[in-house]
This record gives structure tokens, C-alpha cells and sequence, in this order.
């Protein structure tokens, strides 16, 4: 067999991208180029660099490109880069998978219904990962597609941990606790054996912290608790999403503020967290270099709460044995892993 296999992530602004290459071996793949195309609906720019880490594509699209012409843009780039072997399938990251799909899965016409029904649980990722399968299915019918589920990696848990407190005819609508971030979770858990096996089978925590932020609790890299539940609002306070939250909070959206279900929906998903804290930035990076005292208002806020989850999962797990960081903040700021790490320092070294 001989070809490529394409992996996306598509997102409302962007759509990242990774292609592999068959090597020698029948098991073993390539990484042939990866990027992203970013500013989808502004002022897109596809970027991509070859296996080695060499720039082969920093180019400004026509346009402002929707997320469909941006597919379209990347499917003309790789044809004209790796146009010699075509594709033989594509993996897509799908944020929900629900209670039917908790492995990876080819996806027909039928499983995609069962996918957008799930888009009221994930707005603001479910929509734009279906639209790209959508698309494919569309223009090329037999090219082999499959959905890998960030839920899916927190199957398994214990029935308290999945469980929601309410009546049982609404538990059996699906309503449970399912986890984000599985696949980001599934990727630390893999990698810990190699990079840090004195912790790799015993109590970690991992802090995915951008954008979107939670923690997951492992033990024997498998995942015992998540702070996002039901959805991805749970939880940590994110960019624009309040995590944790009152729902007398959102009782009182509705019967004295007499908001819709529609702006309810957009405030809790675009207007809250840090951005509704400062008043001006969801940007990690703009708050701890503002002197606004809302930017530092909203740092110890993320912070605090960073913290106090950290704690109660580490209570989960009976103790702590590692703390890994990951995602956008955790990788790339220094001084919010400081931070909560000192705040956390009572749970030893």
C-alpha cells in the first residue's frame, strides 16, 4: 500500500492539518508536512512545514475564505505537493461522540446524522469538525473517514464520576458526564512511558491549559475524572467560557434578565471567562503583560480555580504523583505554571 493519510482539526477560525507518508515499514508512517490554515473568515494564511521542520508554505489566501473554500484551498495544495500518491483515508477530530460513540468509527451518512445532533452540546467545535467530513463525503464518497471522539478517552469511568444528578428519564437522554480533551489526554498518557516512566503508571493529573482548559485526572494511564462534564463549559474558567457555574446563574439569565436561549448560548460560550473578567482580552499573553487591574483580576481568578480543581481531583486520586502541563498556556508560559504549581505545593514534591 502506498499514499497518504490526512488528519484535521477543524475549528471556526482555523483548520490544522497533519499529513502522513507510508514509509518502509507496513506499520510505519511519516509525518510528510504539517500547518495550519489560520484568520478563516478574516484573513486567512496557510502555513506548513515538511517532516524535518522546514517552512514549505507560508502563503495569504483570495479572500476571506469560509471554513469551506479554506478545505477547498488545502485540497489544491496537497494535490499540488503530494499529487504523485493520493489519499487513502482521513482522520478527523470530533470534540463529542455522545454515549453511541466511544471509539474511533468510519464515518457513513448515518453516523454523521447521529454526530450533528450532538452540535447543541458543542457549538463551538462540533459544527466546523462535521462540516469538513460533510464536504469530503460530498466530493469524494469513497475515501475512507474516521471520527476520533475527545469523549471517547473517559470512557470507562465509574458510574459516580459519569453521573448527573437528575431524574432517571433524563439520565437516559444521554444526559451524563463525558470529557473533553481525550485526545490530548490519550497523547500524554501514551507519551509518559517515554518521556517520564517514573510517574507514567501511578497518580498524574494533566493540565490542559489554553483556550479551552481543563484537568484530567489518570492513574495507570488510564482517565478516572475530567473537570468538563456533560459539556465543554465545566469546569476551569477558559477564554470565553465561565467554567464552573451557579446554575441559579443561568435560571436568572432567563426569568429576571429575560434573555433567549440563543443570547444565553453565546454569553456562557463567547462572552464569560477571561475575556468577561477583563473586559478586553481572552489572550493569556495581553492579561499578564496588562496592568489593568481586571487583566490581573482574571489571571488570579484562572488561577485560583486552577488550583482549587486540582485540588479535589488530587483527593480523587487519593494523592499525586505528577503534574503535566499542556495546551497553549501550559506549554508556553512559564509564569501561570509557577503560579499554580507554588499554589499547589502542599501536595508535595
Amino acid at each position: 500500500m502506498s499514499g497518504h493519510v490526512l488528519i484535521l482539526n477543524a475549528g471556526s477560525s482555523s483548520l490544522k492539518f497533519r499529513i502522513y507518508e507510508l514509509g518502509d515499514a507496513a506499520d510505519s508512517w511519516n509525518v510528510a508536512a504539517g500547518g495550519q490554515i489560520e484568520g478563516i473568515g478574516t484573513a486567512p494564511r496557510l502555513h506548513a512545514k515538511d517532516g524535518a521542520g522546514k517552512t514549505i508554505a507560508d502563503d495569504r489566501l483570495a479572500g476571506k475564505a469560509d471554513a469551506r473554500a479554506a478545505l477547498d484551498a488545502l485540497a489544491k495544495w496537497l494535490r499540488t505537493r503530494f499529487g504523485a500518491k493520493g489519499l487513502v483515508g482521513v482522520g478527523h477530530r470530533v470534540v463529542h461522540g455522545g454515549a453511541s460513540y466511544a471509539a474511533p468509527v468510519v464515518v457513513t451518512a448515518r453516523v454523521l446524522d447521529d454526530l450533528r445532533g450532538l452540535e447543541p452540546l458543542a457549538p463551538l467545535h462540533q459544527p466546523y469538525n462535521l462540516a469538513g467530513i460533510a464536504q469530503l463525503l460530498e466530493r469524494l464518497p469513497d475515501l475512507p473517514q474516521v471520527a476520533c471522539f475527545d469523549t471517547g478517552f473517559h470512557r470507562g469511568w465509574s458510574d459516580v464520576a459519569e453521573l448527573v444528578p437528575v431524574p432517571a428519564e433524563i439520565r437516559r437522554a444521554g444526559v451524563q458526564r463525558y470529557g473533553f480533551h481525550g485526545i490530548s489526554y490519550e497523547y500524554i498518557a501514551g507519551a509518559l512511558p517515554r518521556v517520564a516512566p517514573e510517574i507514567a503508571d501511578k497518580r498524574v493529573i494533566v493540565a490542559h491549559l489554553g483556550s479551552g482548559a481543563s484537568l484530567c485526572a489518570l492513574k495507570n494511564g488510564k482517565s478516572v475524572d475530567c473537570t468538563f462534564g456533560f459539556t465543554a463549559l465545566d469546569g476551569l474558567c477558559m477564554g470565553t467560557r465561565p467554567g464552573a457555574l451557579d446554575p441559579g446563574v443561568v435560571l436568572h439569565l432567563f426569568q429576571a434578565l429575560e434573555l433567549s436561549a440563543k443570547e444565553v448560548e453565546t454569553l456562557l460560550y463567547k462572552k464569560c471567562g477571561l475575556l468577561g473578567i477583563s473586559g478586553f482580552s481572552n489572550d493569556m499573553r495581553e492579561l499578564l503583560a496588562s496592568p489593568d487591574p481586571n487583566a490581573m483580576l482574571a489571571v488570579d481568578y484562572f488561577i485560583y480555580h486552577a488550583t482549587k480543581q486540582l485540588g479535589s481531583l488530587a483527593a480523587i486520586l487519593g494523592g499525586l504523583d505528577g503534574l503535566v502541563f499542556t495546551a497553549g498556556i501550559g506549554e508556553n508560559s512559564p509564569e501561570i505554571r509557577r503560579r499554580i504549581s507554588e499554589a499547589c505545593a502542599w501536595l508535595g514534591d
